[in-house]
């Protein structure tokens, strides 16, 4: 009987470093949606963004068969995290105007270029990305992003923002159905 309650205690013990060590565990990829406003992206590409890891949901008004511009959100709580904006137009972006405008569906502080195939800009807290991308809303594609939980002062997420966008941005384009191939 002693060693079938060793063998009992032993299992308990091992059950709860299993919860424990899954409940402590720092990383939480699981919880990150693998499709953010319709596009699939590796969680681990998207957790250095999000902060918050409460009941994430989406805001979404983007229909991309109609190809009007329009925002989409992923929310944490009632908090948005990552902040979307589609747009379809007739005539190339200028993205260093837009980043700088007033506007807070596409202003990005602190924006610079980066070497990328589609005509791309990082700052310290959003990007900006545009291509010929020929749709029903028009002849190119330019997504906005916003991260409005890191401070406009924060230096240190520039890479994670570039690096998000080096992932989704093509992944978008996969989605959109473009007339004819999208040559950056």
């Amino acid at each position: 009987m002693n060693s079938r309650i060793r063998a009992v205690l032993l299992g308990l013990s091992a059950l709860a470093v299993s919860i424990f060590g899954t409940s402590c565990d720092g990383s939480s990829d699981h919880e990150i949606p693998e499709a953010i406003c319709g596009t699939h992206v590796d969680p681990s590409v998207s957790r250095p963004l999000v902060t918050s890891d409460e009941d994430f949901h989406e805001f979404n008004r983007v229909d991309r068969s109609e190809a009007i511009t329009a925002p989409c959100v992923l929310l944490s709580g009632p908090d948005p995290v990552l902040d979307f904006g589609f747009s379809w137009d007739a005539n190339a972006t200028d993205l260093m105007y837009l980043a700088q405008g007033t506007g807070s569906v596409s202003h990005v502080t602190e924006p610079r270029t980066i070497n990328f195939p589609y005509k791309t800009i990082v700052g310290t807290d959003g990007a900006i990305s545009t291509t010929p991308c020929k749709t029903k809303g028009g002849d190119y594609f330019t997504l906005t992003l916003q991260v409005p939980q890191i401070p406009l002062t924060d230096q240190t997420h520039r890479k994670d923002i570039e690096r998000f966008m080096r992932a989704y941005f093509p992944a978008t384009l996969k989605t959109l159905g473009c007339k004819r191939p999208v040559d950056p």
